[in-house]
This record gives structure tokens, C-alpha cells and sequence, in this order.
């Protein structure tokens, strides 16, 4: 800033207030600051001042699996709000591993972020005690954990798993085959009881042998559903509570040559911009992407400002298509 300062004939205060925005004595001095700061490149050491200024206008996001389409979807969202208020996102994939997770929300801390916003990878809360140790305001989203004062962010599935059963048993499907999140998930265990709650109502509980748990990745879909349809009575449908793991299964399902819906249907928690233009375009359970991101922005900027957001809680829908046996 001095060598600024020396080149453009101007003090280092008048130096500071230009790149701070605030007016110069007059618009020929600020010409004169900023091509001093054009010519010698200089940039402002952000992490030194914001030991000054106690903001690096910077949000950090720890997200479970950026391969997953719906996890990229709200990093997009979430870049896209942030910007609108003025802040950078700085991502960290955990790769659905607590180690990974916690490695990135200790490195983001140590670069002085303003907020933390986390999908947490499994239930394990141990790295929460240094967010609260260094005061940083933390938002979670997609995934509750048990930790008190931090508002979640996430996308209540129940009302659509509802509609889901009621359309499949309308359908004529007795023997729903389930492929299942992690159960040390809260999405993973919460949309498995929501799904059999509404089964139950209907007269219709889910066989126990026919769940099976994946961990949100293709691969185990596909193996989830070669176990479904290999069981002595195989479901007539199968229900993957997740995008990655739905395409699994439908990798196996055209791999072992069962046509869809003919002779097994499918239906898929997520939405993929893709799905309509499959053949069969596929059911689904779509969650507001965008609408998480936004919102989770935010919440977290209103504990920044000093303001404790209430949680969010946003609808998933039911998106009837043609893969489970449908006559649209």
C-alpha cells in the first residue's frame, strides 16, 4: 500500500479509502490510486485484513458427494445466492466420509470463513465442538444431526413418499422392493420410515425382505437391486431412495435385461434433468434443489448478522412419469 501510496502521489489513508470504496478528495485522485494499483498489481492480503475488518466476505461449504448431481445442484445454488450478497463459497467434498468432512470444515475454519454450511456425511457430531470453539455460525443442510443451535436447512420428503405408496398400490404392486440409505443418515433412516409408515396405512408394509441399504453411491444400487431381484419372490418394483443409487439399479435392471416396467417398475428419490428422457421416463421424488441452497444462504448469513434463523423446510413432490407401470 505504501508503494501504491509513493506512485500515485497520495497517502496511504487516501490509498485505503479508495480500495475500501469510500470517496476520494476528488475523481482525479482516485484515477491516480487505481492505476498506481494497476501498474504495480498490487491485491489486498484478504486473510490480513480481515484481522482487521473481522469479515473475508467468504463462505465456507462442506458437501457429502460432489459426483452426485443433487449435492452439485445446491453448491451451484448456493454459489448463486452468495454472490448476490456480496460473498465467495470455498467447497469442500467430503466424499461421504466423516475423516474427509472433518479434514475440510478444520481447513476452512483456519481460512477464516465468516459462516460454515455442512451436509453432513454421517451422524457423527465430533467436529462440530470446534466450529462452536472458534464462534463460527453454522448452518446444516439436507442432513439434521443432534447438535442444538444450528438450523438445518432440508427437504421434507413424507407428504411425497405418501403419494408415492398410495400411486404404487393403486398400481397393483404388493411386493415393493426398497434400496435404502445409510441408516447413520438422517435422510437415510427418515425416508425409510416414512415410505413403510405410509405402506402400513395403506394395508401394505414393506417385506423386511425386501430392504436392503445402500450408501448414496451407484454402486451400491446396482448391487441393492441384484440382491432385490434375486430373492425368491422378487419385488415388482423397485424404490432407490436416492439419484446415485437409482441409476445402480437401473444399470442392473438393463444389464440383467428386465424391461421396465414389464417386468419391474422403478421410482427414484431425486430429479435428474435427464430422467424425462429416459425409456421409460422415470418416477420420481424431485426436492427443490435450488430453493435448499438459497434458503440455506440465507439462514446462515442472518446468524452472521447476529440473527438466530428459524429451520427451514421445503416439499418435496411426487413426479408421476412412466416407469412403474403407468397408462399416462
Amino acid at each position: 500500500m505504501k508503494d501504491v501510496a509513493r506512485r500515485a502521489g497520495v497517502s496511504t489513508a487516501t490509498v485505503s479509502r479508495v480500495l475500501n470504496g469510500h470517496s476520494a478528495p476528488t475523481p482525479e485522485t482516485r484515477a491516480r490510486v487505481l492505476a498506481a494499483v494497476d501498474a504495480l498489481e498490487y491485491r489486498p492480503n484478504v486473510l490480513a485484513r480481515s484481522l482487521r475488518v473481522h469479515s473475508t466476505q467468504t463462505l465456507g461449504l462442506v458437501i457429502s458427494d460432489l459426483l452426485n448431481p443433487f449435492f452439485a445442484e445446491i453448491a451451484r445454488a448456493v454459489e448463486d445466492e452468495a454472490r448476490k450478497h456480496g460473498y465467495v463459497v470455498i467447497f469442500g467434498n467430503a466424499d461421504e466420509n466423516v475423516e474427509q468432512q472433518e479434514r475440510y470444515v478444520r481447513t476452512l475454519l483456519d481460512r477464516r470463513v465468516d459462516g460454515l454450511l455442512v451436509c453432513p456425511a454421517t451422524d457423527d457430531d465430533g467436529w462440530v465442538s470446534e466450529v462452536s470453539a472458534r464462534n463460527v455460525p453454522l448452518v446444516l443442510l439436507d442432513r439434521r444431526i443432534d447438535v442444538g443451535g444450528a438450523p438445518v436447512v432440508y427437504a421434507d420428503g413424507a407428504a411425497a413418499l405418501r403419494e408415492l405408496a398410495t400411486h404404487l398400490v393403486k398400481l397393483g404392486h404388493r411386493r415393493i422392493g426398497v434400496i435404502s440409505g445409510p441408516e447413520d443418515t438422517s435422510t437415510g433412516r427418515e425416508r425409510l420410515h416414512a415410505f413403510n409408515d405410509a405402506l402400513r396405512t395403506l394395508g401394505h408394509p414393506l417385506s423386511p425382505d425386501l430392504v436392503t441399504h445402500g450408501d448414496f453411491r451407484r454402486r451400491s444400487g446396482a448391487d441393492a437391486a441384484s440382491w432385490l431381484l434375486g430373492r425368491p419372490e422378487p419385488p415388482t418394483v423397485l424404490v432407490a431412495m436416492d439419484n446415485l443409487m437409482g441409476l445402480g439399479a437401473l444399470e442392473e435392471l438393463r444389464r440383467l435385461g428386465r424391461r421396465i416396467p414389464d417386468e419391474v417398475g422403478l421410482a427414484i428419490y431425486d430429479d435428474q434433468p435427464w430422467f424425462p428422457l429416459f425409456e421409460p421416463a422415470i418416477t420420481v421424488v424431485a426436492q427443490p434443489t435450488e430453493e435448499m441452497g438459497g434458503a440455506a444462504v440465507r439462514s446462515l448469513l442472518a446468524l452472521i448478522n447476529g440473527e438466530q434463523p428459524a429451520e427451514v423446510h421445503l416439499d418435496a413432490r411426487l413426479i408421476v412419469r412412466a416407469s412403474c407401470g403407468e397408462r399416462l
